[in-house]
């Protein structure tokens, strides 16, 4: 069935469902750093569902986030290191 009718909220049964409800975050640590003109924020958070880190870039008042969950910390720093390690040992080509 197909239905044009808007819930109470003004939004429809079947799309957005509205703003998200504001949720239990509590923030654990931060942490700030510049490189080049990108400003990066890691913010190790917790809330009811668990612990998670929300790395956020900023570039010019844009904005991009990604979110790990605690569980695969350890896994995500084991690629960073690598993607790292691979770095620092191959020489950069010219531009």
């Amino acid at each position: 069935m197909i239905s044009n009718e808007r819930s109470s909220s003004g939004y429809s049964q079947f799309g957005n469902s509205g703003p998200k409800p504001s949720s239990n975050e509590d923030t654990l640590k931060t942490e700030r750093i510049q490189i080049e003109r990108k400003t990066f924020l890691f913010a190790l958070k917790e809330n009811p569902r668990g612990r998670f880190l929300r790395i956020t870039e900023d570039v010019s008042g844009r904005r991009d986030t990604i979110i790990i969950p605690a569980p695969g910390l350890s896994e995500f720093k084991k690629i960073v290191d690598e993607m790292v390690r691979v770095s620092e040992e191959s020489p950069e080509k010219p531009a």
